[in-house]
């Protein structure tokens, strides 16, 4: 009897009386990368927001370039309580693990500012604000079913 090559069937029967094991989702390790970006993210926000308020973290002095032109408007005008008060709350919100797309919007909004402010103004903080902005982006991925809606017509 002639054997007839079937790349199929010769393929496959050097795998017989293999098992294969499932491979496990990663939706556990996500969970957990979740909370602890939302811890992070939002420690942060609530110790750098409550510093507004009862400033425990030294300030440097104002320097005489236009980011501290930009300072000294922002903290004269009392436009940094706004802005403290926003993070607060945001920040809680995040670590109460309440509202989260609501603490998102929030703090997706001061971290562009954030982000604007250090590119154009103070590059030597660009390193956190991109570290709180990938904290967000992960956030926002993971939360983005609420996020949905608002891209509908």
């Amino acid at each position: 009897m002639n054997h007839v090559y079937s790349p199929i069937t010769d393929h496959c029967s050097q795998f017989r009386g293999w098992t294969f094991r499932k491979i496990e989702p990663l939706w556990p390790l996500m969970k957990i990368l979740t909370v602890i970006a939302r811890l992070l993210l939002g420690l942060g926000f609530v110790v750098f927001g409550s510093n507004a308020f009862l400033h425990f973290i030294p300030m440097p002095p104002i320097p005489q370039t236009l980011a501290g032109d930009y300072t000294r408007v922002f903290l004269a005008s009392g436009y940094v309580y706004v802005i403290g008060g926003l993070q607060v709350i945001g920040g809680l919100l995040l670590l109460l693990g309440r509202f989260v797309p609501l603490a998102l919007t929030i703090l997706g909004a001061i971290i562009v500012n954030i982000l604007i402010f250090h590119t154009l103004m103070a590059p030597e903080g660009f390193p956190p604000a991109l570290l709180f902005t990938a904290l967000e982006l992960f956030l926002v991925w993971r939360y983005r079913e609420a996020f949905i809606p608002l891209l509908k017509p």
